[in-house]
């Protein structure tokens, strides 16, 4: 099923609204949306919420084998899915465009970046490894997936603990939570990706660009950073020529977006593990309201009030006086506490009771006069014809 194409009016409603430094939702040319992130009851699991756009990561481990060419490395395997749930233009069990493009700015943005210590991943090496895979899920789709999907998996890494294992001789033993307590990952750095979005031949350019926006756009650029201010990576689509000021513009902006969500992602770890540690409330518990079965909240949008006050004397002294209506009758009281607006037309609620009763009467006198006619024929004295007594046979005289 394919999504449902913008018309000619929103295109340029859009593109108009633009141009005069104004967003649908509110926000500023810079802004990104409301961030929140999520954890559950495992570790490795989190839910990040970029505005509307909603994204689920699961990390677990696994021993294998390790590759032949790096035999003292762990592995990390990616993988985003696109649900028909999120969106309907995505279809299930079929690769697209945007599923392509997300895992391998995903990979790029973590394996080639080289964001944790693959060699503490090692066993046994040339033996056993640790195998990471990391499992993204898109479940609502609002625009700027790939920040979002970089968010939920560095988070998610973080936020991950591999078993503990002991080694004696070549046997491996891995040891439950209740054991021994499981060991994090070793992160050196958290790379981010940031998006801009570009119009009329770059002239525009927008950060968190939502779905409508990313519609009418030309150009998306999206740059991956750490905290540091190092590009890991960065990708350049829609066939938009950019200027060497522009980029640089853009890396600018995307370094202090970074060091504003890695302190986030930071806060919000912190915080889950002071909870864990107090034995609070933490994952999804932590996110329901206190005494509320049910919340229903809706955010505060800004509405432009100036000049409120002399727009609405203006309309309202330009407008002309009402007509006065000839013939009107005023309402007829009959009694007190009863009103009646109109013709003055009697009730005719009795009048539907009389003809009721009229009805009633009219099947009961039907029924007595059927009652009447059967007693009429159940006293009627029946003549037995000359042939009916030439029939009957006298055995007994």
């Amino acid at each position: 099923m394919k999504d449902t194409p913008l018309s000619n009016c929103e295109r340029q409603f859009l593109l108009k609204a633009i141009e005069e430094r104004k967003r649908l939702d509110g926000r500023e040319t810079y802004d990104y949306r409301h961030l929140r992130i999520t954890f559950g009851m495992d570790y490795g699991f989190c839910v990040v919420d970029l505005g509307k756009t909603k994204v689920m990561s699961q990390v677990s481990c696994e021993l294998a084998a390790p590759k032949e060419t790096r035999p003292s490395e762990g592995i990390l395997f990616t993988n985003v899915e696109l649900s028909p749930m999120a969106s309907p233009a995505f279809e299930a069990n079929r690769q697209s465009e945007l599923l392509v493009k997300l895992n391998r700015q995903l990979e790029r943005c973590l394996r080639t970046s080289k964001c944790f210590d693959m060699e503490s991943l090692c066993v046994i090496s040339g033996e056993k490894v640790w195998r990471i895979n990391v499992d993204v899920h898109v479940l609502n789709h609002d625009g700027n997936l790939m920040d979002a999907v970089s968010i939920a998996a560095i988070t998610a890494l973080s936020h991950f603990r591999r078993p503990e294992v002991s080694i004696q001789g070549r046997e491996v033993t891995v040891h439950t939570a209740e054991e021994r307590d499981p060991v994090p990952l070793s992160i050196y750095h958290m790379p981010i990706s940031v998006s801009f979005a570009f119009f009329q031949q770059g002239a525009y350019l927008l950060v968190d660009p939502n779905d409508r926006e990313e519609r009418v756009m030309e150009g998306l650029l999206v740059i991956a950073m750490n905290k540091h201010r190092e590009i890991c990576s960065i990708q350049s689509s829609g066939g938009i020529m950019l200027l060497k000021d522009q980029v640089l513009r853009c890396s600018k902006i995307a370094s202090v977006k970074v060091s504003e969500v890695t302190e986030l992602i930071q806060k919000a770890l912190e915080n889950d593990k002071r909870a864990r540690k107090d034995r609070g409330k933490f994952g999804f518990a932590e996110s329901l309201p206190k005494e509320r079965i049910t919340a229903l909240k809706t955010k505060e949008a800004p509405v432009e009030m100036t000049d409120v006050q002399e727009t609405a004397s203006e309309i309202i002294s330009n407008a002309e006086a009402p007509l006065k209506t000839q013939g009107a009758r005023s309402p007829v009281v009959h009694a007190v506490g009863v009103g009646q607006v109109g013709e003055g037309v009697s009730s005719t609620w009795r009048l539907e009771e009389e003809e009721e009763e009229d009805e009633d009467e009219e099947e009961e006198g039907e029924m007595e006069d059927m009652t009447d006619k059967e007693t009429q024929r159940k006293d009627d004295v029946v003549v037995i014809s000359d042939s009916e007594e030439e029939d009957v046979v006298m055995l007994n005289q």
